[in-house]
């Protein structure tokens, strides 16, 4: 099994819903996000996906979360834009990419958000 991994980074508002703290009011993160792919065979160049390419399936991701109010955007105004929920939408929305541009080869193992330096959120199936 072969995995490769890449890291990007946005910038996001947020507060969370049935709540009882300092998250409940708004505030913002630095958030990095870290996807790890994993596949069994690698292509004719010898790479499971080149990075710049698992770059170029996040950024649209990104794009969409950067510099915005997550609890705003869909699927966030349904569920809190938790760390947690971040991580298992990241997963989702770049499975689905790589099943297409891969036809399977290759998936994503899991997903971690960054919500800070020390504290972290991991999605995987």
């Amino acid at each position: 099994m072969y995995e490769v991994t890449v890291e990007r980074e946005f910038s996001s508002g947020h507060y969370l819903r049935n709540y009882r703290g300092k998250c409940e009011n708004p505030h913002g993160h630095n958030y990095k996000v870290r996807i790890t792919l994993k596949g069994e065979a690698l292509d004719a160049s010898g790479l499971l996906l080149d990075f710049k390419d698992l770059k170029q399936v996040m950024r649209p991701v990104i794009d969409r979360l950067d510099h915005q109010m997550l609890n705003d955007l869909e699927p966030f105004t349904k569920i809190n834009p938790s760390a947690e929920n971040l991580a298992r939408y990241f997963f989702d929305e770049t499975n689905q990419q790589m099943a297409s541009l891969t036809q399977g080869r290759v998936r994503v193992k899991d997903c971690t958000i960054h919500e800070t330096d020390t504290t972290t959120a991991t999605y995987y199936e």
